[in-house]
């Protein structure tokens, strides 16, 4: 008690330093506990959301990009089809078409235009309000509710995919109509609309009002656009498309076959590497995809493993200089009679002292990560 009485007062004596050799030492032994957490949600999230889709259309090209754009809302994502895409698997009276446009943003959260079949297929429900009904409504995602402290009844804007869209397009006004029960799944971080509402956004659809209206707010999310479009009950009946219904685009759709038999037909229509579409099973892509990032963090582990080292290494040197530094301390109290084995207690007590506080602060930074595991792993999935 002695000697961890005194080890006590030294550190707190030079408390800067202790500090120091805390964090450093909650970090070398939070790093791999904290990656592992990660990884492990983050192969939980990919697969389950993967094993939950039965089979994705789109552009022929990487399946990944494909698979991330329509399962995750990632960043990256394949060549847009077309409405066709969709209406020909209706046509084949094989399986559920569910379709896609993610290509639109509102405050930083993805714009995802489908279909009310998406609601029962990925088992969303509605915790405030209702589903859209009408075009220009939208239902938030858990997550971008509490972020942006919006709810029914409220509004959020969309804006274009970049700033230099010539294409005279306005940024649309959505109505809040809902928001989704959380789910710790990408669908937390969308702002789920009609896909017709993601036509009007590219500029397919439009009404015949004036795009400035008396008492009507500048929008400042585009710094080209100034104005913004509001679809309301007044106006609503004036909105119409140009062009052919099955031209219009789409990111990808969603395949529910009716049963097994379906979807095999389904997936030998598209074998052929010189049509423009492909047929993907998303399980078998994110499997692939799992396999190569762990194959990763196996060298990251051991990376780690090499930098925990020497920070240790570190650690354990500023140690022995500090000692060095009380040799004047640790000869005095030889002289009034401290043994050898009071040194090496007080030197131990030191030491456990410091790796005490070390785990508490590792074990404090994991419980944090582990709370929270499930939406950092759906935001960095999406970036």
């Amino acid at each position: 008690m002695n000697a961890a009485f005194l080890a006590f007062a030294h550190l707190r004596w030079h408390w800067l330093r202790s500090v120091v050799m805390v964090l450093v030492a909650a970090v070398i032994l939070a790093v791999p506990l904290v990656s592992q957490t990660l990884l492990r949600g983050s192969e939980r999230t990919l697969t389950a959301r993967a094993e939950a889709t039965p089979l994705v259309l789109g552009a022929r090209g990487s399946q990944i990009d494909l698979v991330m754009g329509a399962l995750y809302f990632g960043e990256d994502r394949a060549q847009p089809v077309t409405m066709q895409a969709a209406e020909d698997i209706w046509d084949s009276d094989l399986a559920l078409p569910i379709p896609l446009n993610t290509m639109f943003t509102a405050r930083d959260a993805r714009v995802v235009g489908t279909s009310l079949d998406y609601f029962t297929f990925r088992d969303l429900e509605v915790a405030e309000g209702r589903r859209f009904a009408v075009l220009g409504e939208a239902v938030l995602g858990a997550s971008v509710a509490r972020r942006l402290g919006v709810g029914p009844g409220d509004t959020i804007v969309s804006s274009p995919e970049n700033l230099f869209d010539l294409d005279g397009v306005y940024p649309l006004q959505m109505t809040v109509t809902g928001v989704l029960a959380p789910t710790g799944t990408p669908d937390d971080e969308a702002v789920l609309t009609d896909v017709k509402t993601t036509w009007v956004i590219a500029g397919i659809g439009h009404g015949h009002q004036d795009v400035v209206e008396e008492g009507q707010d500048p929008v400042t999310a585009n710094a080209a656009l100034v104005q913004y479009n509001r679809i309301t009950p007044e106006n609503i009946d004036s909105f119409h498309f140009h062009g052919a219904p099955e031209s219009y685009p789409l990111t990808a759709v969603l395949i529910e076959p009716y049963d097994t038999r379906s979807g095999t037909i389904l997936r030998g229509r598209y074998l052929d590497p010189e049509d423009p579409l492909q047929l993907v099973v998303p399980a078998g892509v994110v499997d692939r995809l799992v396999d190569r990032i762990f194959r990763i963090a196996t060298l990251l582990d051991a990376v780690s493993a090499i930098i925990g080292l020497a920070a240790a290494g570190a650690v354990a040197l500023a140690l022995g200089l500090a000692w060095r530094l009380r040799a004047p301390e640790l000869d005095t109290a030889r002289r009034i009679g401290a043994g050898r084995g009071m040194i090496l207690r007080l030197a131990g007590a030191e030491i456990a002292i410091l790796l005490g506080a070390a785990l508490v602060v590792a074990l404090g930074l994991v419980i944090a990560v582990q709370s929270r595991g499930d939406t950092l792993v759906t935001w960095l999935i999406a970036q």
